[in-house]
Parts: C-alpha cells; sequence; structure tokens
C-alpha cells in the first residue's frame, strides 16, 4: 500500500471469481498523540483516553468560565469540546466545519458564524477561517456555481462528485449573506485585538467584497442585496433558511426572486458601519466617511420598506416586484443584531418575537402558527433553532432588554439538559413546551453542529455584557446580567488586544450583578456600566 491507494494483482481464470474482504479500523489522531503499540485489536479506551487529554490541553488555552452552576458548567464544557471536535482545516488554516454528519465541511455561513461566536474565548480561528474564504473568494462570473467577482463561499465539497464536476459545490457561492459576514467577522476580530494588521493583509478582499454588495448583490437594482439562482444544481433560496419553500407569502404561496432578506440587510448595515472604524484607523477617512453615508441610507430605506405597520413587525423579505412576504417569522429578530432597526420599532418587534405563538417554551420558532405554511417539523417553517436564538438575545440586549435575553437563554439552556450530553442539536420541533413538556427531537438534526455548539458560549458572553475595544486598551461591561440558575460566575484569562483578564461576577442580595477585576496581565482599562465594581 502506498499512500492511501491499495493495489490487488488477482490472476484469474476466463468465467472464475474470487471474494476479497477488506476491512478498516478507522480512529481520529491528534498531532500530539503518539501511536499506540500494534495490537491484534486496538484498544478503544486509550484512544478515546487520549483524545480526552487533547481536547482538554485545547480548552486549557481558551477563556476559562467558573460558575456555581452544575448545569451552565456542563453546558459550557459541552459546546467547547464539541466545537474543539469540529475544527479542521484546509491548506493549513483552521476553522469550524458545519456539522456532523451532513456538513462536515467549510461552509462560508457557518463557520463565520461559529468564528463569531467564539471570539470571547477562542479568537485565534477566526483569522484563519477569513484567510480560507478570502483564498476562496469569486473571481469571475460563473452561473453553475452562481459565482460573482468579489462573492463569499457558501460550501466546499470534495470527492468524486466534486472532481467530475457533477456538482457545482465547487466550491459553490449561492449565498448572499456570507459576503457581509465575512466583512463582519473581520471587524469584530479586530474589536477583540486592537491590531490592524489583518485588515490590511485582507484589504484587497474587504474591497472586492464591498464592491459586490454595490453592484453584483443587488440583483433587481432596489438598494438591498438579494438573490436569484443561475445554477440548474443551486440553492433556490440563499439566506440562512435555504431550504426551497422556506421563504413564503402569507397566501402559502412561495416568495417570488429575486428575493431580499430582512436580516441581510442588517449584515449589510452592521459590515459598513464597523468596517468605517478600520479604514478611519487606518487613514482612509474619505472612505471611511462613504461607508457610514450609504450604512445611514440604507438604515432610513429599511426601516420603510421592510416594516408592517398594521402587524407591527418586519416582513420576511421584499420579492420581485417589491412586494414583501408578510409573514412573522424569526428573521427581523436577526436585523436587531444588526442595529439597523429604528429604535421605536425595536420593542414592538420583541414583544412580536416573544408572543405565545413565536415562542413556544424553549424558544423562538422560525415561523409562526398562524402562518398558512408553519410545519413545527418544517426544517425552516416552524422549528426552534439555538443559534438563532442566541443572535436574537443579543438584539435584545441591544435595545436594553434584559429580562427579555434572559428568559431566551433560561429556555435555551433547559432545553439542552434532554439532549444527550447536553449537547444542543442544530435544530429542533417547533411543538409548544406545555404540549410535550420535553423539546421535541428533529429527525435529521445534526449534532454536534458548529453554530448549536457556540449558542451558548454566546449568549454567556451577551449577557454579561462584554464589549471589546482593544484600540482603545479598554473593555467595557455593559448591565451585566445572570440567568435564575447563576449567582456567581467568573471569567479567566479573557484576552482584549494583548491583555487578559481575571473578573468575577455575582449576583447581589438586590438583584443586580455586581463586577470585580481580579487580575489583569498587561495594560487594559475595564469600565463598568451600570453595574458595581
Amino acid at each position: 500500500m502506498e499512500g492511501t491507494t491499495a493495489c490487488f494483482h488477482i490472476p484469474l481464470q476466463p468465467g472464475e471469481k474470487r471474494q476479497i474482504p477488506v476491512s478498516f479500523s478507522l480512529r481520529e489522531k491528534d498531532p500530539g498523540l503518539e501511536e499506540p503499540k500494534t495490537k491484534a485489536q486496538p484498544d478503544f479506551k486509550d484512544i478515546q483516553t487520549r483524545l480526552q487529554d487533547a481536547s482538554d490541553r485545547c480548552l486549557s488555552c481558551e477563556t476559562e468560565i467558573r460558575s456555581d452552576s452544575l448545569l451552565l458548567n456542563r453546558l459550557m464544557d459541552r459546546s467547547l469540546r464539541d466545537l474543539h471536535l469540529l475544527q479542521t482545516s484546509i491548506r493549513g488554516q483552521k476553522f469550524f466545519a458545519a456539522g456532523v454528519p451532513w456538513f462536515v465541511t467549510l461552509f462560508g455561513r457557518d463557520s463565520i458564524i461559529a468564528s463569531l461566536q467564539m471570539l470571547a474565548y477562542d479568537r485565534d480561528i477566526a483569522p484563519q477561517t477569513l484567510r480560507l474564504l478570502a483564498h476562496y473568494q469569486g473571481q469571475r462570473r460563473d452561473p453553475w456555481r452562481d459565482e460573482e467577482p468579489g462573492k463569499v463561499m457558501h460550501e466546499l465539497r470534495v470527492g468524486e462528485m466534486a472532481r467530475l464536476n457533477r456538482i457545482p459545490q465547487t466550491p459553490y457561492y449561492g449565498t448572499v449573506d456570507a459576503t457581509p459576514l465575512f466583512l463582519i467577522l473581520i471587524a469584530r476580530h479586530a474589536a477583540w485585538t486592537g491590531d490592524l494588521a489583518f485588515f490590511h493583509e485582507l484589504h484587497p478582499h474587504i474591497e472586492r467584497a464591498l464592491a459586490w454588495v454595490a453592484a453584483s448583490g443587488d440583483q433587481n437594482g432596489d438598494g438591498y442585496i438579494g438573490y436569484q439562482s443561475s445554477s440548474k444544481q443551486g440553492l433556490i433560496n440563499q439566506g440562512w433558511k435555504d431550504s426551497g419553500d422556506a421563504i413564503v407569502n402569507a397566501d402559502g404561496s412561495l416568495a417570488e426572486p429575486p428575493i431580499s432578506l430582512v436580516e441581510v440587510q442588517g449584515y449589510v448595515y452592521s459590515a459598513k458601519v464597523s468596517l468605517a472604524d478600520l479604514y478611519e484607523r487606518a487613514g482612509e477617512g474619505e472612505r471611511a466617511q462613504d461607508l457610514r453615508r450609504e450604512a445611514s441610507e440604507l438604515r432610513v430605506r429599511f426601516n420603510r420598506d421592510f416594516w408592517m405597520e398594521d402587524q407591527g413587525f418586519y416582513a420576511l423579505a421584499l420579492q420581485a416586484h417589491h412586494a414583501p412576504t408578510a409573514v412573522i417569522s424569526s428573521n427581523p429578530g436577526q436585523a436587531l443584531w444588526s442595529g439597523i432597526v429604528d429604535a421605536e420599532k425595536a420593542q414592538r418587534t420583541v414583544q412580536r418575537l416573544l408572543a405565545r405563538d413565536m415562542f413556544n417554551g424553549w424558544g423562538i420558532r422560525t415561523l409562526s402558527p398562524q402562518e398558512q405554511r408553519y410545519n413545527p417539523i418544517g426544517y425552516h417553517l416552524g422549528t426552534v433553532w439555538p443559534h438563532d436564538n442566541a443572535l436574537i438575545a443579543s438584539n435584545f440586549r441591544r435595545y436594553g432588554l434584559d429580562k427579555e435575553a434572559c428568559k431566551i437563554f433560561t429556555a435555551i439552556a433547559e432545553a439542552a439538559m434532554y439532549f444527550e450530553h447536553y449537547r444542543l442539536p442544530e435544530v429542533f420541533a417547533g411543538f409548544c413546551r406545555e404540549d410535550y413538556g420535553v423539546p421535541v427531537r428533529y429527525p435529521v438534526a445534526c449534532h454536534p453542529q458548529a453554530w448549536a455548539a457556540g449558542t451558548i458560549p454566546y449568549l454567556v458572553e451577551t449577557l454579561l455584557g462584554l464589549v471589546p475595544e482593544a484600540f482603545d486598551k479598554r473593555l467595557r461591561i455593559v448591565r451585566p446580567v445572570l440567568p435564575g440558575f447563576v449567582d456567581r460566575l467568573e471569567l479567566r484569562q479573557l484576552r482584549v488586544g494583548r491583555a487578559r483578564a481575571d473578573l468575577s461576577f455575582r449576583r447581589t442580595s438586590q438583584g443586580s450583578v455586581s463586577v470585580e477585576v481580579l487580575h489583569v496581565t498587561g495594560s487594559l482599562d475595564v469600565v463598568v456600566e451600570d453595574g458595581t465594581s
């Protein structure tokens, strides 16, 4: 045997048949592990112990969380170990594979969001993910792969079907949100590191991505990022809800392309606002002003065109002829995450998301049961997605709705208790909590899945109110709150810029949360807002 090829030389007489039994023994190998001694049968217990040790070593290099809650400790441990398990690499660069068993590969959207969720714990995987996506950034117009210059890829596959060009995922570019999310991750990584070196390294790729947003991304000329696949085997829908029946109208019909999703406009807004700061710091003040102006104009148009006053909510999308898809969905919750939502509309949006038809006791559904297309086990038509709820909860915090954010955190954490190993799946069914008493499994959900595993860590960061300002050597802690089942929590070795901080959060007798700075290594100013330091 040479490499991965086995050659068998078998002489056969005419009409003769031979059977060759072949068996394989597969295991994961950590670079730090020694090869086990040759044995007649593999010692799986020994292998498991060694892999556990490797996982422990990995976790010891990240921000450490300690709390008085056994539930939170178990959830965090499971989440971080799953994300370690999903780490893989291409071209020497690490990234989070999207999920097991269906999506163990590089996905633009999924790998970016998981990296965003982990910035407070392991910020080193984000630049590696971004370098990979920059390498595969669209170079030309290729309808078969929905590729366009500057566009960030959706999915990369390898194997026989890919080599024969029978599938377009080589890579495939059918996503409109990966490109603005790529830009958001660059900006948020810089906020944690306080370093412009990576911004300069990817500057040409940033400009190409912004050019795609300005031109190719706006398919119907209305100023919004939209999509309409040109590939025979491409995705009909190209946001995070990418199943073919995910984007629907109130009468049950499917939305007509080109389709501009509500949350994607928010991603574009956030990307431009956050990148403007980096351009200004890099001495490109005029470019920064242009981005801020474009973001401001987008925000005005968005709050005019997507808002449905009669429902006190935002449309899921705008479709052909600028017609709204006037259904109640979870997508506007992610628009809140971006900051594009007007403050006076935020409260009404949150109230609608937490109404009985949307909040099922375990989380916020993807689609209201009042809609004709609702299906509690439809992939995007009424199920509950943990990562979606994590982003929505962070939206609540942005607009000062702290109790509402805690409600989401508690519901998701309690749901995790009913899944094996406290592992949140990719998605679970949308049935009401009072109907069954337990969250109902989605039959073919990925588990582990990257952005589901990142849900609890990201929610903890959200509730603690961590706002890194590494360029100014500052960490702001804004209105820290703790869920009802946690009274004490410590963060150890939290990295902000080149500094590290140990912090203690404790519930007071008055119900507020006090913050104590236990230790700081390096230069860092920790500022607590609306808390007791």
